[in-house]
């Protein structure tokens, strides 16, 4: 699951049917594969809004 959710943000225009297909054989149902996916995308969405407005992180949740 974790590759898939790599492989949908670093690379959304290759995914395939086959990609679907590796969740399905280790055990995710439909309902699982679409619920990853809205997880995946709806990140990706949420960061590009806040990198396209110029949004900081606060302060106190910065690494050191």
């Amino acid at each position: 699951m974790l590759e898939f959710a790599e492989r949908l943000t670093l690379t959304p225009g290759k995914m395939n049917r086959e990609h679907v297909e590796s969740l399905r054989s280790a055990g995710f149902s439909d309902r699982d594969v679409l619920d990853i996916v809205e997880v995946v995308a709806y990140y990706a969405y949420a960061n590009r809004i806040a990198d396209g407005l110029g949004v900081t992180i606060e302060p106190w949740m910065e690494h050191e």
